[in-house]
């Protein structure tokens, strides 16, 4: 099974935004990640725009509609009203519904599936009348993700910050390993396809991918980010679909 790769644009609406300037630009960034065959992009908007701004929104679904009709567009953010109203308008592919408070600088744990089981039932019943995939950001954590399955998720994402977090520990590394391995089977047993994101990089992904080998989608920013400061976003796109298990030639 293919890994596929989703860029998160979070991190270069964040360098944008410190200059009241329009570079460097979501939207052609955004293009060159495509090209060099990023699977699709992932924004998600805030509500103090702090990063991806809500005019970017509509600027991302008319790059692929335009240009990359078969890349997906995946939203992330807490449900709110306003949230939901954003998604709507943007007609992702696919929303991951994250647990954030606003003042958050980034999502850092899953939902408590039995606490929020009715109102993310509700959420997930509205988002699906209206075309898009649902994925609910999770723990790995067996516990409650049979009840992710029961209110009708698609998928859930990992949190996978932890296991990102042993970066010099491989001890610690094997410990959260089996964490996600575990929940990956429980996830699957209940049915529910499954997406991984936080901390994830070229390094540590193919350890990830070998204990979940059904993984569906990783969703990364911050470390593709940091690399294409190095290596240039369309060779560092093809660096992290390697490191997905996708066939890349060297020169392409």
């Amino acid at each position: 099974m293919v890994v596929e790769l989703s860029v998160n644009l979070n991190a270069v609406a964040l360098l944008r935004n410190r200059r009241d300037l329009p570079w460097p630009s979501v939207t052609a960034l955004g293009r060159i990640a495509l090209q060099a065959g990023a699977h699709g992009l992932t924004v998600h908007p805030r509500p103090d725009q702090r990063h991806i701004r809500f005019s970017d929104l509509g600027e991302i679904r008319s790059l692929l509609h335009a240009e990359f009709p078969r890349a997906e567009f995946n939203i992330e953010g807490y449900p709110s009203e306003e949230f939901l109203a954003l998604a709507a308008g943007a007609r992702p592919d696919q929303v991951t519904l994250v647990p954030d408070d606003p003042a958050q600088p980034t999502s850092d744990h899953g939902w408590d599936f039995a606490v929020h089981r009715d109102f993310l039932a509700d959420v997930v019943a509205r988002l699906q009348a209206k075309g898009a995939r649902v994925s609910l950001f999770a723990d790995p954590d067996p516990a409650g993700l049979n009840i992710a399955a029961a209110i009708g998720a698609d998928r859930v994402e990992f949190y996978t910050g932890p296991y990102g977090g042993t970066f010099d520990d491989p001890a610690a590394a094997a410990q959260e390993l089996d964490k996600l391995e575990a929940a990956g089977n429980a996830a699957r047993a209940a049915g529910l396809a499954i997406n991984a994101g936080h901390d994830l990089t070229v390094a540590n992904l193919p350890a990830l991918i070998a204990r979940i080998p059904d993984l569906a989608e990783v969703s990364i920013g911050h470390g593709l980010t940091a690399d294409a400061l190095e290596f240039g976003m369309a060779e560092t796109v093809r660096r992290f679909r390697r490191a997905c298990g996708q066939n890349v030639p060297p020169s392409a």
